[in-house]
């Protein structure tokens, strides 16, 4: 076995997955919060675009992506962000943007350099200490704080540790705590990485995901000003657009690492089939059932925040995404997660997320509005048995 697998195991989110679908096999009602898979249906003119793409002969998709989606992509980074990119030089559709994440080190890496460390965040998306590691390379964890925002200062890390890194990565919206950014620490972290000849690698698949009234989440793409050098920003249709099981993304930015990743990939094999990538173009294009979609994780939001605010649960960060980020009341995650798991609700603890997500909960909003409701009355329900703190 590879040491490295032998050294992670399996993913850390992977068993609430087939917990969850264990539990929906059972005659009993369950409230799964755990894998954030949405259950509303994907818009019926995205399904069409892909049946309507489904050819008569099927055939190997390029690792570059038919141009329709490049073009599509690029169309939608200038609507949302009012940048320009070229579809041939800056974008590059991958399958989904976890797989991007976790392949990117191989196109990026020399494993035989100094310069060979990933700096990420705790708690935080497994995918990039993990891609790094099977590329060979080292991680640098780097730990996260409620009294600082969740964000991570890249400006506060010391010089010989940021000289060590090839790449960092930047969430925000943040998974899992749900985190913003703003635009000015943003660039001060951009600068930062590049002074020290670091990837900035910015992961974005919830950039539109927020509070329909809110400001909108800000791209690294905006604050590059016109200069994308150094810069791989990740998207997703996942959540946006109700995707997750298509597989559908995308890497934008640097021109350079893009061909790097272009030539890289068809040594994998990973592109997503042609009809889904036209699938994935006509989601692109459109914005308004995003909006749509935003509406719903609104009002699901409304639900489960009152549930905390109403029993004295806190809630931290849980400005974006569809995350609600809870500390957990006695202090063990896990021990609190396993005591819902009893009324059949199901919470990923937070230390499945990295060593400082230690003491708290993250609630996707996966289950319906009505869903939400319930999940919340059999919570205080066991409060009120006295099975559960608060």
């Amino acid at each position: 076995m590879n040491p490295v697998l032998a050294r992670l195991g399996g993913y850390p989110l992977a068993a609430f997955q087939d917990l969850a679908r264990q539990m929906r096999a059972e005659d009993e009602p369950s409230f799964d919060f755990s894998i954030g898979d949405p259950v509303e249906p994907t818009p019926p003119f995205i399904r069409q675009a892909l049946i309507d793409a489904v050819p008569e002969v099927s055939q190997y998709p390029t690792a570059a992506g038919v141009r329709p989606l490049r073009e599509a992509i690029a169309g939608w980074v200038q609507r949302r962000f009012g940048v320009e990119v070229d579809p041939d030089l800056h974008v590059l559709p991958t399958s989904g943007s976890k797989e991007g994440i976790f392949h990117a080190p191989l196109g990026l890496l020399d494993a035989g350099s100094a310069k060979r460390h990933c700096i990420w965040g705790s708690p935080g998306y497994q995918p990039y200490e993990r891609g790094t590691l099977f590329a060979g390379g080292e991680s640098d964890c780097v730990d996260l704080s409620a009294d600082e925002g969740w964000l991570l200062h890249l400006d506060r890390l010391p010089a010989d540790r940021l000289d060590r890194a090839f790449i960092a990565w930047l969430n925000y919206p943040h998974n899992p705590t749900g985190a913003v950014a703003e635009p000015e620490w943003l660039r001060a972290q951009l600068a930062v990485a590049r002074e020290h000849g670091i990837v900035m690698g910015s992961d974005e698949c919830y950039v539109d995901i927020h509070p329909p009234a809110g400001p909108l989440p800000t791209s690294m793409l905006e604050v590059a000003d016109g200069d994308l050098t150094g810069v791989l920003v990740a998207f997703s249709l996942s959540k946006r657009s109700g995707m997750t099981g298509y597989r559908c993304g995308a890497l934008v930015g640097d021109p350079d690492l893009i061909a790097a990743q272009r030539t890289m990939r068809p040594n994998i094999g990973s592109a997503s089939p042609e009809f889904v990538q036209h699938a994935a173009a006509a989601a692109w294009a459109d914005d308004v059932h995003v909006a749509e979609r935003r509406e719903v994780f609104e009002a699901k939001r409304r639900v489960m925040q009152a549930f905390c605010d109403e029993v004295g649960l806190e809630v931290s960060g849980s400005a974006a995404t569809f995350y609600l980020w809870l500390r957990a009341p006695g202090g063990d995650d896990r021990a609190y997660a396993q005591a819902l798991l009893a009324r059949r609700i199901i919470a990923s603890p937070g230390s499945a997320f990295g060593p400082a997500g230690a003491g708290w909960l993250r609630l996707a909003l996966v289950p319906s509005v009505d869903g939400c409701h319930e999940a919340a009355a059999a919570w205080r329900q066991a409060i009120d048995d006295g099975v559960l703190p608060t």
